[in-house]
């Protein structure tokens, strides 16, 4: 039987997103870029950057701990995770097909012994980009649709779909599959194993077609980005930096 609470869990970054009201939708933008997390001119010391929100779970007693710090010559967010789960998100409204190219680092201390993205006893990750979508029927299939209205019923404001980018331990990189517990997020392999370990990894996809990819259809408009590393399900220990977050215009 499915666990709904562990199924939650996966929906809760978008769930908290559109939750929220009045804060408004901070970041730079120009023709070219929008500046989702400038975390390099933030100020050292702090655990929540400014215009993200931490995100935690009523049945995880344990949160990752967040902070700005210095890394070399740039401040980025370190995460410890420590049989523990949370993460940092932020409330944006972005056109994927204007701006279809999402790029980021980070950084990770070590990988994850027991993380198997096809197992939910395995769903743990030592760095995440999570990537939520707003509801749109002129832009979902029909069996989408039914499926979207049901989970609305029973959870709440839920989002359509979700893009998760991860660092995982043994499945190859570039593999595509369904979230352990659902099939409304899509795990994407970016980085797997050891090889870049201790080292800043700068990476760029095309999210837009990482949707259309994933999902067969065109993507409705972002609403949320969140980072995450996660320990709770493995019960390990792992430290993870993340740099910059943008979205470039084709």
């Amino acid at each position: 039987m499915i666990c709904l609470s562990c199924v939650l869990r996966s929906l809760l970054v978008g769930i908290a997103m559109l939750a929220f009201t009045g804060s408004g939708l901070a970041w730079a933008e120009n023709d070219a870029v929008i500046e989702v997390a400038k975390f390099s001119s933030a100020t050292v010391g702090s655990a929540v950057p400014e215009g993200w929100k931490p995100l935690t779970f009523k049945k995880i007693p344990k949160s990752t701990v967040y902070e700005l710090v210095r890394d070399g010559k740039r401040v980025v967010v370190r995460a410890v995770s420590e049989s523990s789960a949370s993460g940092l998100i932020k409330e944006v409204k972005i056109n994927p097909k204007e701006f279809p190219i999402v790029q980021w680092s980070w950084k990770v201390e070590n990988v994850l012994q027991q993380s198997d993205v096809t197992k939910k006893e395995g769903d743990d990750y030592p760095a995440r980009l999570y990537i939520t979508f707003e509801y749109d029927s002129d832009k979902v299939s029909v069996g989408k649709k039914l499926k979207f209205l049901t989970g609305k019923a029973l959870f709440g404001d839920i989002p359509i779909a979700a893009i998760n980018y991860i660092w995982e331990t043994k499945t190859p990189a570039g593999t595509v599959i369904d979230n352990a517990y659902t099939d409304f997020v899509k795990m994407i392999v970016v980085q797997s194993g050891p090889k870049n370990v201790g080292r800043w990894v700068e990476e760029s996809r095309n999210l837009y077609e990482d949707y259309k990819n994933a999902f067969g259809e065109e993507p409705p408009m972002i609403n949320g980005v969140a980072i995450m590393s996660d320990t709770d399900n493995t019960r390990e220990r792992v430290t993870a930096y993340y740099g910059d977050i943008v979205f470039v215009r084709r």
